[in-house]
C-alpha cells in the first residue's frame, strides 16, 4: 500500500508542474545527522537511516542508500511503495541516472534548493538539461505536506575555553586567512558547521548529538561575519565575538549579502578585477551557491579548516587521553555488567544502552552522546547501525554475541567506541570470524608507514583475514574523529573504495581515525570492534618520515570469543600487549573487584 505521504506530495508535484522530485537527508548545511525539523526524506519514506536519498516521481519511487542501511531499508520500506535501490551494488544505477531516465522533454525535475547540497544539485540540473526538462528548485514539497513539523528550538550557545580547544579562534582565523591569501581568495564562505564551530571555538546544541549552532560564516581579510538566529545568542557569546572582532548577522542574510557581491574596486586606469570566493561546493547548499552572481569568481576547494580541526594540536591529543581513560572505564565497567548479569536479570538491548550511559555519567565532565548507541543482540547486529526502540527491541539471552556502539562528548573530546561480547555459548563459525575481526583491528593498528599514505594504502591491512576467506563489509573501515563535534569527521578515513570527488587524504600525525572491521551475516549475527587510533611519528632516515599508531580506546576485547590458535604469534603478542595497556590504564581507577575481573578478561594467551 502507497504511504500516505508519497500520495499527497505527488499531488503537490502535479500542481507545481513537477515530473521527479527528489528529498536528501541533509538541512542547509549538508549535515550527516539533521534536527527533527529537517528529516523531510524520513518522513516522506519511513526509513530512519541517516544516508539516503529519495527521488519520486508520480508513478514510482526510489530510496539510494549505501551497505550500512541494506538490511534497515527493506525492512522499512517493505509495502511503502517505495524501492531499494542498494549504491555500489552491480546492476544498481546511479542516482543521477535514473532521475534523468525518467525525465520527458518538457518535464521537470525538482527539489529544495536550501537542503540540496550543490555539487549533487549541479549534476541534477544538468541530466535535466540533457533531456530539455525544467528545474524548480524553491519549493520545498515535503514541507508543504508535513502538517505537524517540529520547529527548531532554542537552543545554548557556549564558548570552548582554550584550555579545551588548545588554539584561539584569532589563531585560526589568521591561518585561515594566510591560506586565502596564498589561493588567491577575496573571500571565504562556510556553510559546514563543524568548521564554523571549531573556528569560533563555540558549541550548540541544534542538531541531536553533534554540539553545532546552524549558522553561516564568512571570511575576508579584515572582516569575519557570522549569520546565525539572534534568539540563541547570549550576551556572553555576544560580548565574546566582540572581542574577537567578529560580527554578527540574521541567519537567512547571508543569501542577500551573496547576492550582492560585486567585482572589486581597483586602481584608477586599471581594469575591474572578479571577485574571487573560496568555497567547497560539497559542503555548501544549491541555494547559497546560486545566489553568487555571475560576475563573481568561485574557487571550489576543501574549507582550509577541514585538515586543520583534523589534525588535534597538543592540548586537544592530551585532553583526548583523558576523555578515553574516562570511557574506556564507563565501557569497561559495562562489559563486566553485561556479562556478569546476563540471564539472572532481565536485559534489554535498550536498559543495556541506558546503563552504558549512566556509566558515562558519573564521570566528571560527560556532555552527552555522540550518537545515538547501537545496542544490537544477535541477528539484530546483522543490520550496521541498527536502533532498538521502545516498540521494537530484544532480551538479551545467556548465548550468542551482543553488539555495541556508542560514544560519548566530553570538555575532553569525543569517544567512538565498539565492542562484540560473548553473552554465552557460541558457534565455531562465530568464534572463527569474531577471531579474524580481532586480528584485522590489530593489524591496522600495528602498522608503521612513510609519510605520503592514505588510508586507502593501509585499508588492506585491516580486511586481508576477512578477505582470505571470501568475507568482506560494506562500509569503510575507519572515518575521523572530531574534537566535540560530529563523530565521523573527515577528511582522513581508511577504506579501499575510491569515492569521486573525494581526493585521499595523506595521514598526518595528530588525525584521529577509527579503526573498526565487522563481520555482518543477514539474520544470523554482527561482529565489530572498534578502537580510535592517534596517527603518531615514529622514526626518520634516508627513507623518509615513518609514521604509526597509538590507541586512545583502552576496553578488552572479548577473550571468550577469541581462537587463540588462529591468530599468528606476532597477532597474539599484538593482543596481550593491548591488554597489559588496558590493564595498566583502568586498573587504578577501579575497586577490587573490578580489577580481579579486568585481571581475568586481560590476561596472556
Amino acid at each position: 500500500m502507497e504511504r500516505e505521504q508519497l500520495r499527497k506530495l505527488r499531488q503537490k508535484m502535479k500542481e507545481a508542474g513537477i515530473s521527479v522530485y527528489v528529498v536528501p537527508s541533509s538541512d542547509c548545511h549538508e549535515s550527516e545527522y539533521v534536527c527533527a525539523h529537517y528529516q523531510a526524506r524520513e518522513y516522506i519514506t519511513g526509513f530512519t537511516g541517516s544516508a539516503g536519498t529519495a527521488v519520486i516521481t508520480l508513478a514510482d519511487a526510489g530510496l539510494w542508500t549505501d551497505g550500512r542501511y541494506f538490511i534497515q531499508a527493506e525492512r522499512q520500506l517493505a509495502g511503502s511503495g517505495i524501492r531499494l535501490f542498494r549504491m555500489g551494488e552491480p546492476g544498481v544505477p546511479e542516482l543521477d541516472a535514473w532521475v534523468e531516465s525518467q525525465l520527458n522533454e518538457g518535464g521537470c525535475l525538482g527539489f529544495d534548493g536550501r537542503t540540496m547540497g550543490a555539487a549533487g544539485a549541479m549534476r541534477l540540473a544538468k541530466a535535466a538539461a540533457r533531456k530539455g526538462a525544467g528545474l524548480i528548485t524553491d519549493r520545498d514539497l515535503a514541507g508543504e505536506i508535513w502538517e505537524d513539523r517540529p520547529g527548531i528550538p532554542p537552543v545554548r550557545v557556549w564558548v570552548l575555553d582554550e584550555c579545551w580547544s588548545g588554539e584561539s579562534m584569532e589563531s585560526k582565523l589568521s591561518r585561515i586567512r594566510e591560506k586565502m591569501r596564498q589561493m588567491g581568495a577575496d573571500a571565504h564562505v562556510l556553510a559546514d558547521l563543524c568548521d564554523i564551530a571549531w573556528i569560533l571555538n563555540l558549541r550548540g546544541e541544534d542538531i541531536p548529538c553533534v554540539p553545532v549552532i546552524m549558522s553561516f560564516l564568512c571570511v575576508t581579510q579584515d572582516d569575519c561575519v557570522w549569520y546565525v538566529r539572534p534568539e540563541i545568542i547570549s550576551g556572553e557569546v555576544d560580548r565574546y565575538l566582540s572581542s574577537c572582532k567578529v560580527r554578527r548577522k540574521d541567519y537567512e542574510e547571508i543569501y542577500t549579502d551573496l547576492a550582492a557581491l560585486k567585482k572589486t574596486d581597483s586602481a584608477p586606469g586599471q581594469s575591474t578585477e572578479a571577485l574571487t570566493v573560496l568555497l567547497d561546493k560539497r559542503a555548501v547548499n544549491y541555494q547559497l551557491l546560486s545566489a553568487i552572481p555571475d560576475g563573481v569568481c568561485i574557487l571550489d576547494a576543501p574549507n582550509p579548516s577541514e585538515n586543520m580541526k583534523a589534525v588535534k594540536n597538543s592540548t586537544e591529543l592530551r585532553n583526548l587521553e583523558e576523555a578515553h581513560r574516562k570511557e574506556s572505564i564507563a565501557f569497561t565497567r559495562f562489559m563486566r555488567w553485561v556479562k556478569t548479569h546476563v540471564g539472572k536479570e532481565e536485559i534489554t538491548e535498550l536498559s543495556a544502552a541506558e546503563y552504558l550511559d549512566d556509566r558515562r555519567k558519573e564521570q566528571e565532565h560527560y556532555l552527552g552522546q555522540s550518537f545515538d548507541p547501537i545496542c544490537a543482540y544477535g541477528a539484530n547486529a546483522a543490520m550496521m547501525h541498527y536502533s532498538a526502540t521502545e516498540e521494537q527491541y530484544d532480551v538479551l539471552c545467556p548465548e550468542g554475541l551482543l553488539l555495541v556502539d556508542a560514544g560519548g562528548h566530553y570538555l575532553e573530546g569525543t569517544t567512538d567506541t565498539t565492542r562484540t561480547f560473548a553473552l554465552g555459548p557460541l558457534s565455531v563459525e562465530q568464534k572463527h570470524m569474531f577471531t579474524a575481526v580481532c586480528r584485522g583491528c590489530l593489524n591496522l593498528a600495528d602498522a608503521e608507514f612513510l609519510y605520503g599514505c592514505t588510508g586507502y594504502s593501509l585499508d588492506i591491512l585491516c580486511r586481508e583475514p576477512l578477505w582470505k576467506l571470501g568475507m568482506d563489509y560494506r562500509c569503510g573501515t575507519g572515518h575521523g574523529v572530531g574534537y566535540l563535534l560530529n563523530v565521523h569527521e573527515g577528511p582522513n578515513a581508511f577504506r579501499w573504495k575510491m569515492r569521486p570527488g573525494e581526493p585521499p587524504a595523506v595521514l598526518e600525525p595528530g588525525m584521529v581515525t577509527t579503526d573498526e572491521p565487522g563481520v555482518y551475516v543477514e539474520g544470523q549475527y554482527g561482529i565489530r570492534t572498534e578502537n580510535e587510533l592517534v596517527c603518531v611519528e615514529r622514526k626518520q632516515n634516508e627513507y623518509g618520515r615513518f609514521l604509526g599508531f597509538e590507541p586512545l580506546t583502552f576496553v578488552p576485547i572479548d577473550l571468550d570469543a577469541i581462537l587463540p590458535e588462529e591468530m599468528s604469534p606476532r597477532e597474539r603478542e599484538l593482543l596481550n600487549i593491548y591488554h597489559r595497556r588496558v590493564y595498566e590504564r583502568l586498573s587504578p581507577y577501579l575497586d577490587e573487584e573490578e580489577q580481579e575481573w579486568l585481571r581475568i578478561y586481560t590476561r596472556e594467551i
